[in-house]
């Protein structure tokens, strides 16, 4: 069954793919599964028809047939559950994909969305400066675990998998920074997560969105 996601009609990343629904079009992109977007504008994800599907009024949601899941995590671990590629078959070793999928979403993305939060909300407050350096201190230490985990290996779980697709989509919210460049390993594992051809072919299809608005607004 063709699943529907949804995405915002004016995503406030400009394009630049970290709007949550581009992970899950990356997941859909890397198993061949075709699926439809229902976009949706500010004002549409706070009304009755969105929060009857996501309680929270955020993006992606997804749809197929009867399954209905809200977080993007769950999004991807029943896609991986569903379609062959993302999960090794062997019990061990997709124990351990799906240990580094919620260590993404719980252990390395937190610090990383905080310092977001403190430039965006407290830049110009007294404590802005300190609380600034000290989310970076924070990130900078789970950077260099993370590294340690991954070592020389390609992947975070042996085989690319949706762990990668996740952790890959956390990084990618401080690619350029002086803290992901101080580790080249970890730099260059985004790039590899990047590459992909269904990565390429998410993130085009999330930046024509953006493209269309741009262009409508002439």
């Amino acid at each position: 069954m063709r699943p529907i996601i949804t995405a915002f009609a004016a995503s406030p990343d400009r394009g630049r793919g970290l709007a949550r629904d581009s992970r899950v079009r990356w997941a859909l992109e890397e198993v061949g599964q075709t699926y439809d977007v229902r976009y949706l504008s500010f004002a549409e994800l706070k009304e009755p028809a969105h929060r009857a599907l996501q309680p929270f009024g955020q993006i992606p949601t997804y749809e197929a047939g009867d399954i209905r899941l809200f977080e993007t995590g769950a999004i991807i671990l029943h896609i991986a559950e569903t379609h062959g590629g993302l999960l090794p078959q062997e019990a061990a070793g997709r124990a351990k994909a799906i240990n580094w999928m919620f260590a993404a979403l719980s252990t390395i993305e937190p610090p990383i969305l905080e310092l977001e939060s403190t430039r965006f909300n407290d830049r110009d407050k007294p404590w802005g400066a300190a609380r600034t350096v000290m989310a970076e201190d924070r990130i900078r230490t789970r950077l260099a675990d993370l590294d340690g985990a991954l070592g020389d290996a390609p992947w975070i779980a042996g085989a690319f998998s949706a762990a990668d697709i996740l952790m890959c989509s956390v990084l990618l919210r401080i690619k350029g920074s002086a803290m992901l460049e101080e580790q080249p390993r970890l730099a260059a594992y985004l790039a590899r997560g990047e590459s992909r051809p269904a990565y390429q072919r998410a993130f085009a299809d999330q930046l024509a969105v953006y493209q269309r608005l741009m262009a409508a607004k002439g």
